[in-house]
């Protein structure tokens, strides 16, 4: 399938928009980035849009916080929050339907999510009854609010000439048609494809040490968690640009 890429992608008049890239529990990194955005002239603009695309929980040290953080700025009328589902959102919530998912999500940093809430693993990954001990903890420790924010989350968001998601979609399928799981999940399909989209496909999920700019994408996962580099890109008609939150102890140090 062959699309015609836009030539000079914009987004609609009157609005900036901000994406902001795989956080995972880096609550301090969040919060500069939402000062820095609040800061940010509005250039003649009158709304602004801050896009999140997933990975909010697991690694990092606040998974915890930084939603309850998350549901605060929602409520500021400042800005309008859009926040995306990635693929630990979805390995959590899996996990609470089928607490037997415990171990390969401890596995890929679920145990610092499941400390955020004051929930402890099972010592023996193996521990089937601990993990529905630990499932359940979860469910009686994790405020309904919470709850309630990952079962909303969105697979993906469009605005003008992008498209925003969290990890990507198949070549192929036209963007109305993708599934879930590809744009939760999808990596080397994705990123190896050469060709272009209806819309440029703004993601994360796979990290890079900068902001990866293609003809038909942008990256923009900075591996936040271990390397104190949170990435933002802003939009505004047809002007992109990106702005970096950098913890320089980590950077430097």
């Amino acid at each position: 399938m062959t699309y015609a890429a836009p030539k000079q992608p914009v987004v609609p008049a009157g609005v900036v928009v901000y994406a902001i890239g795989d956080m995972h529990g880096r609550l301090d990194l969040f919060k500069r980035m939402m000062e820095k955005i609040a800061l940010d002239p509005l250039n003649g603009a009158i709304t602004k849009i801050v896009i999140l695309l997933g990975d909010y929980i697991d690694r990092g040290p606040q998974s915890a916080s930084l939603i309850e953080h998350i549901l605060i700025a929602d409520t500021i009328e400042y800005w309008k929050i859009i926040s995306l589902k990635g693929n630990h959102e979805d390995v959590l919530l899996n996990f609470l339907v089928d607490p037997g998912l415990g171990r390969s999500w401890c596995d890929k940093g679920g145990a610092q999510t499941l400390s955020s809430y004051g929930v402890s693993p099972p010592r023996m990954k193996a521990d089937v009854s601990g993990w529905t001990k630990a499932r359940d903890d979860l469910i009686q420790k994790m405020p309904e609010t919470h709850l309630r924010f990952f079962r909303n989350l969105l697979p993906y968001t469009e605005i003008g000439d992008y498209f925003f998601v969290h990890a990507g979609v198949r070549p192929g399928v036209p963007l109305d048609s993708q599934a879930e799981t590809d744009m939760l999940w999808i990596r080397d399909d994705f990123l190896d494809f050469k060709g272009v989209w209806p819309k440029i496909i703004v993601h994360g999920h796979t990290p890079s040490d900068n902001a990866v700019f293609e003809p038909g994408r942008i990256a923009l996962d900075t591996g936040a968690y271990a390397t104190g580099v949170l990435t933002a890109l802003r939009l505004q008609d047809d002007q992109r640009s990106i702005l970096q939150i950098i913890a320089k102890n980590e950077i430097d140090g």
